[in-house]
């Protein structure tokens, strides 16, 4: 994947700085906007574009007419019911509760994550492993800028620890029960239209299929248990055993693997 850094369309001296830290900080190539259209840039250059803007930081890929960029998506009203007490099926699924710890090794743009750092509390911790290294910058960095009206919510996306990894790599170096809960979910094997949500990232996430080992080496490093969300049709839930919590009107359902009682 090549790929440049650029500014927004009306910059100045700070957002130009700040462009030539985020190419620095991800070995990249800084370019002059020089008013011209993103289009027209990824043409000539034949690569990828992150913009550096005044509110946000977007990647412009080939072939896509929307950007990419960090934004709490659905976690917005769910955090919002959680602190209304009502329940999450996601919450329900992982049984995570304050001073807990999360490994979430399929973290994209943090939707679930988010929600597990507001349940988790400051006593407890949430990890988030991304495969693609760009993805994890943007989402590195929005977690630690974006503001809500949720304060609780705002603390919370900070305390997310982001890294790039594999997460069979990252498994395989874990201490065993060094997380209470370890959590996937993978990009689904059936298409669901109504996901717009991660119609941006599709084509450049990792589609790495769940094999034995690393299912055996979530289940070593849980404590407490292994959560897969998946698409309803998926094989993947009696493949490695799990026992699903199936939703009657979803399109997706959780499976469980509980490593204690």
């Amino acid at each position: 994947m090549k790929l440049i850094v650029t500014t927004a369309g009306r910059t100045d001296e700070k957002m130009i700085e700040q462009a030539k830290s985020v190419a620095y900080d991800l070995h990249v190539p800084f370019v002059k906007r020089q008013k011209h259209s993103i289009e027209h840039i990824k043409a000539t250059t034949e690569a990828d574009v992150i913009v550096v803007g005044k509110e946000r930081v977007e990647l412009h890929i080939q072939g896509e007419s929307d950007s990419i960029f960090f934004h709490p998506n659905s976690s917005m009203f769910r955090v919002k019911r959680l602190l209304r007490g009502e329940s999450d099926p996601f919450l329900e699924a992982a049984q995570l509760r304050k001073g807990m710890s999360m490994l979430d090794c399929t973290l994209g743009l943090a939707s679930d994550s988010i929600l597990a750092s507001v349940a988790v509390g400051e006593e407890g911790k949430v990890t988030g492993i991304e495969g693609n290294r760009f993805i994890a910058y943007l989402v590195k960095q929005g977690l630690k800028s974006w503001k809500s009206e949720v304060e609780e919510m705002n603390e919370a996306m900070k305390r997310i620890i982001v890294i790039h990894q594999t997460f069979e790599a990252y498994l395989r170096c874990c201490e065993d029960n060094s997380f209470d809960v370890v959590y996937f979910d993978p990009m689904f094997q059936e298409e669901i239209e109504e996901s717009d949500g991660i119609k941006g990232i599709k084509n450049l996430a990792l589609y790495t299929a769940l094999t034995e080992e690393t299912i055996n080496e979530a289940k070593r490093v849980a404590k407490r248990r292994v959560v897969l969300k998946d698409h309803w049709k998926s094989r993947r839930f009696e493949q490695h055993g799990f026992t699903v919590y199936k939703r009657k009107t979803a399109k997706f359902h959780y499976g469980i693997i509980q490593t204690s009682v």
